[in-house]
This record gives C-alpha cells, sequence and structure tokens, in this order.
C-alpha cells in the first residue's frame, strides 16, 4: 500500500515489503523513474532476506510532489553553468533523509540506480552516520569525466516526444529500453511496457523528467567527499552501460575506500531479471558485513 510522508518540505509516496523489525533498506530511482520500476520479486527476495525494504518515488515523479508551477530551464544553459536548476542533488539527498526521518529511522542501508545512486552519495555525504552502506548501481561519481553517455544518446535523454496515452508510454519505455538496456540479457518487453503503462497512471509529468534532469546535469563533483566516506559499498556495473559508461562505477569504486566493484558483462543501463538474485544476493552480503563492521563516523 503507498503512503505518504511529509519530507524536506514536500511529500513522499513510499511503499513497504517485509517486517518492519527487518532490517532497514532504502531503494532509490533514478531519472524520471518511478518507483514501481523497482521489480516487486527483488523486493520480496530482499524482504524474505531479512530486510524492511522501502521504495519511494523521488520529487516530481509518480505519486511524490510535483513542482509543477517552477519551469525547468534550457539544460544547455545549465550545462553552461550560466543558470541553476530548480533544486539540486544535495535537495534530492535531503528528501532521503527527510524520509529517515519520516520513518523513524535513525540510519538506514541504502541502493541506488542511476541518478538514484547520485542521491543516495549526496545524502551520505550530507550525513554519513546515516547512512549504514550504499549498493550502487549504474552510477557515477558526478564528475564529467568519468561515466559518460554515448553521445548518439544525449538526443533522446534531451527531447522526448509527446506522451498522450497509456499505451504510448508503454511503447516508449520500450523503445528506451530496447537502446539503454542489457545486450547480454533477454529483453523483458512484457515487464517493461506495463511498467510504462503503470507509470503513465500514476502520474505522468514531462516538466519534472525535465526538473530533474537539469538536477543531474547541475551535480558537482563529489569523489573528494567520497574519499573521506568509511561506508561499506558494493558498486554494480554493467559492462555495456551506454548511458552511464562503467568508467563512472570504477571511479566511485576507487574514491569509496570501503567499497567493491561488481562489473557484469552484458549489462546495460537497466536490472535485467537474471541479475535480480544476483543482486538481491550482492546486497544481502554488504548489509550483513556492515552490521559486522564498526564504521567510524
Amino acid at each position: 500500500m503507498v503512503e505518504l510522508l511529509k519530507a524536506n518540505d514536500i511529500e513522499l509516496a513510499y511503499e513497504t515489503f517485509g517486517d518492519l523489525s527487518g532490517i532497514p533498506l532504502v531503494l532509490v530511482m533514478g531519472l524520471g523513474t518511478q518507483m514501481i520500476a523497482w521489480p516487486d520479486q527483488l523486493c520480496d527476495d530482499l524482504a524474505s532476506a531479512g530486510h524492511w525494504v522501502v521504495r519511494y518515488d523521488n520529487r516530481d515523479i509518480g505519486l511524490s510532489t510535483h513542482l509543477k508551477g517552477v519551469k525547468a530551464p534550457a539544460i544547455a544553459a545549465v550545462a553552461a553553468r550560466r543558470t541553476k536548476p530548480p533544486y539540486t542533488m544535495s535537495d534530492m539527498g535531503r528528501d532521503l533523509l527527510g524520509l529517515l526521518d519520516g520513518l523513524g529511522l535513525e540510519s538506514a542501508h541504502v541502493v541506488g540506480a542511476s541518478m538514484g545512486g547520485f542521491i543516495a552519495q549526496s545524502a551520505a555525504v550530507q550525513a554519513p552516520e546515516r547512512i549504514r552502506s550504499m549498493t550502487l548501481i549504474m552510477t557515477s561519481t558526478g564528475s564529467r569525466l568519468v561515466g559518460r553517455a554515448d553521445l548518439r544518446l544525449i538526443p533522446r535523454l534531451l527531447t522526448r516526444r509527446p506522451i498522450t496515452d497509456r499505451e504510448e508510454a508503454g511503447q516508449a519505455a520500450v523503445e528506451t529500453f530496447r537502446t539503454i538496456g542489457s545486450p547480454g540479457f533477454p529483453f523483458d518487453e512484457e515487464r517493461i511496457r506495463e511498467v510504462g503503462r503503470q507509470s503513465f497512471d500514476r502520474g505522468h509529468d514531462p516538466g519534472g523528467y525535465k526538473r530533474q534532469l537539469a538536477a543531474v546535469v547541475a551535480q558537482s563533483d563529489r569523489t573528494a567527499r567520497l574519499r573521506q566516506l568509511s561506508t561499506p559499498a558494493l558498486v554494480v556495473h554493467g559492462l555495456s552501460d551506454p548511458l552511464v559508461a562503467p568508467t563512472g562505477g570504477l571511479a566511485l569504486a576507487r574514491a569509496l575506500k570501503n567499497s567493491r566493484f561488481l562489473g557484469v558483462p552484458g549489462m546495460g543501463h537497466d536490472l535485467p531479471r537474471p541479475l535480480w538474485p544476483e543482486l538481491a544476493e550482492g546486497i544481502t552480503a554488504l548489509t550483513r558485513r556492515a552490521l559486522r563492521e564498526v564504521v567510524p563516523r
């Protein structure tokens, strides 16, 4: 059941899996992508492993607060540092910390995918004592020198055709993930199409996507601050990722002194079904390792 709570002066929609007494684990999704993109099966597997799993919609997506009265700036101007975004990655990190507050959690383990990885890192550098461990999937440090997207994808990122109904939304999702998905794994068209349809039903907002993209483009390089963290981390990156090149994940693993890098052959910028069990095992191993470690804060 989806619930709402106040966090950082906005409302965040969230839902949970497993027992409240379990190890708290928060899943943070990526750019323009709602929490339902975290597969239910993966959430159930993590809950069965002893976690209390929380997934939520970031601001400007799904059922969380949309800043509809705020116009998205021109991305080129943001990239050139001539214009500031409506909010920053640090703000979205504070959203995550506010979610923990609203849930009554002093700290939690966090899993971030793509932009969700940026958010997890932003929360960790602001309040390292509140992030017990980080699993960072297909993401990067914020440096413009690593994790660069294939230039052929830039038009797809910057221009999206108008979507008027749920079937168009499902088809657009299929087309996107045929482009950025995992060439080494079966293409799960039925699931991707259905997530696209459900996302349209829950809250279609092109302006929200553009405001999130502005925050991504404007983010700062976190490398120096990441080097100061002792947070246990698992960095997972597809070796065939065209959207965030594997150099991003490798840079993360180098910066985080208490991390392990898992490069996955054939994985692109998605969560292919055959990898769900391995992801659940890797996340669980990390949270258990973090419980055994005494990390200086």
